[in-house]
């Protein structure tokens, strides 16, 4: 059977591909894969307890049993990596999320979410800065798993509204290359009470700086480097579980 491998952030450079196209033989699994590049690029099996796997854009463990035409992808921690955020999405879903590559429109999004019945409306705005760990940022670059990214945000504004008792929310992230000053990532929150909405607000970003498939690329004066990202949460199965007789240093 063939089955597509996708790789992202700092894997994709590692392994000097993006896509792959792999032939298996039937009844393989997830451990058999990372086995196979793993022969090639040693590099991944050190750092293996920091990988996360996806079939078909859900998160997977190594003993998942592989068919024909799977598309799998090996996800580095994302850039801000679910032990209470689950995947699977309504049958059909409402579509909270967005991800585009022009400039966010802030004053847009909040006119359309507001409602008369709100007491509150809460706009979180990621922005880029001009420095990192002293050194001086020129620009970033984001790219994503954009099929998977959209159905984790979604999943985390469905449990949001359930869990925080928020009446709407909207979240948009850009991909490409971003300016200094500009906005990446958009999260705004509509309620009765701005309690609720504060919370929802700052509980939606942090869980998407952690599970939702976006990486960033920081572009300095004296060079370039994947942000380093979050550890997946707990919840969600790592490459380490086909490398169980030695451990992986991250």
């Amino acid at each position: 059977m063939q089955v597509r491998i996708l790789f992202f952030g700092m894997l994709k450079e590692l392994t000097g591909r993006g896509s792959d196209l792999l032939t298996l033989p039937e009844h393989a699994t997830l451990s058999d894969v990372f086995t196979h590049y793993e022969a090639s690029t040693p590099r991944l099996g050190e750092l293996s307890a920091s990988i996360a796997i996806s079939i078909n854009q859900e998160f997977a463990g190594p003993d998942s049993n592989l068919k024909e035409g799977d598309e799998i992808a090996f996800l580095p921690p994302v850039s801000g990596g679910m032990a209470d955020c689950e995947s699977d999405m309504p049958a059909q879903p409402r579509r909270y999320s967005s991800i585009v590559r022009e400039k966010i429109n802030t004053d847009e999004v909040l006119a359309q979410l507001k409602q008369p019945e709100d007491g509150a409306a809460v706009v979180f705005e990621g922005v880029v800065r001009d420095h990192t760990l002293g050194r001086r940022t020129l620009y970033l670059d984001y790219e994503a798993y954009e099929e998977m990214a959209l159905k984790q945000m979604d999943a985390l504004a469905e449990q949001a509204l359930q869990r925080f008792g928020i009446r709407d929310v909207a979240m948009v992230h850009r991909l490409g290359r971003l300016e200094i000053g500009e906005t990446s990532v958009l999260i705004v929150v509509a309620s009765a009470h701005r309690s609720a909405a504060f919370e929802a607000c700052r509980w939606l970003i942090d869980s998407l700086k952690r599970t939702v498939p976006i990486w960033k690329k920081e572009y300095f004066e004296d060079g370039a480097v994947w942000a380093d990202g979050e550890p997946f949460p707990d919840g969600i199965p790592r490459a380490e579980g086909s490398h169980s007789e030695r451990p992986a240093s991250k």
